[in-house]
C-alpha cells in the first residue's frame, strides 16, 4: 500500500493495482503548485465533507478519470446528479470494494458546499487492503467515538489533521493516537494557511516524546506500508 501526500488533506492511496483520491484539494494550494491534477490518477475519489478545501477538484479529476466518487448520501447524491459515478455511504456503514473495505465512521466538524447547500454528516474511512489497515480522521475534533476503531480494526496507520483551529491540534492529535491503539501517524491539515501554521519540529518532539512516530511528508512524497 503507497501513500502519497498531495497538501493540506489530499491523499493518494495506491492498493490492490486501484488508486484512490482522498478529499482532493490542489489547485487552489499554492505549496502543492507542483502538483499538476491532470496527471493524478484515481479509480475512486472519497470525500470525508463537503467543504471547499477538500471538494475542490472532485468534478476536474472525476471528469477525466471517470472515478466513482464515495461519500455520505448528500455528497454522493449531489455528485450524481450531476452525471458522476459514486457509492453513497452512511455513518457505520462498511462496503466491499474491489481494492478492499471501506467504514465510513464519525467525525466531529461540520460540512457544507461552498454555496453553503447541506454536505451531510462529516466522517473518517477506516480502508482494509492489502493486509494493511489505515484510519482517514477526516477534519475532527478528538471524540471518544476514536475508541470504537480498534475494537474491530488493528490499525497500521492513522491519518489525523493537526493543525488545531478547524480540528484538533497536536496535543489532541496524541491522545487521539492512544484512542485508535495507533503509533504511527502521519499528519495533514496544517501550514496550508495562516490558521494552521504548526512548529513542525515541536510537533515531531512531541509525539516522539510519548513513544509515537508522526510523519510530516513533503507534497508528493510517499510512504509505502
Amino acid at each position: 500500500m503507497k501513500i502519497t501526500f498531495y497538501g493540506h488533506a489530499s491523499i493518494g492511496i495506491e492498493v490492490k493495482g486501484k488508486h484512490l483520491l482522498i478529499d482532493p484539494f490542489i489547485t487552489a494550494n499554492p505549496k502543492a503548485a507542483h502538483i499538476d491534477i491532470n496527471t493524478l490518477q484515481a479509480d475512486y475519489i472519497l470525500l470525508t465533507h463537503a467543504h471547499q478545501d477538500h471538494i475542490l477538484d472532485v468534478e476536474a479529476i472525476a471528469k477525466r478519470t471517470n472515478a466513482v466518487i464515495v461519500s455520505n448520501w448528500e455528497i454522493a447524491t449531489y455528485y450524481g446528479n450531476k452525471g458522476f459515478q459514486n457509492h453513497p455511504m452512511n455513518l457505520g456503514g462498511s462496503w466491499q470494494f474491489d481494492f478492499g473495505s471501506v467504514k465510513y465512521v464519525n467525525a466531529i466538524h461540520s460540512s457544507s458546499f461552498p454555496d453553503g447547500s447541506y454536505g451531510g454528516n462529516p466522517g473518517g474511512f477506516v480502508i482494509e487492503g492489502e493486509h494493511k489497515n489505515i484510519y482517514i480522521s477526516g477534519d475532527t475534533a478528538l471524540t471518544f467515538d476514536m475508541k470504537l476503531i480498534p475494537m474491530r480494526t488493528k490499525l497500521d496507520l492513522a491519518i489525523f489533521p493537526i493543525g488545531s483551529n478547524f480540528t484538533m491540534d497536536v496535543e489532541d492529535a496524541i491522545l487521539a493516537s492512544d484512542f485508535v491503539a495507533c503509533d504511527k501517524i502521519l499528519g495533514v491539515h496544517y501550514d496550508t494557511f495562516g490558521y494552521i501554521e504548526i512548529n513542525h519540529e515541536e510537533a515531531i518532539k512531541k509525539f516522539f516524546e510519548k513513544g509515537k512516530d508522526l510523519m510530516l511528508l513533503e507534497i508528493g512524497d510517499f510512504i509505502e506500508l
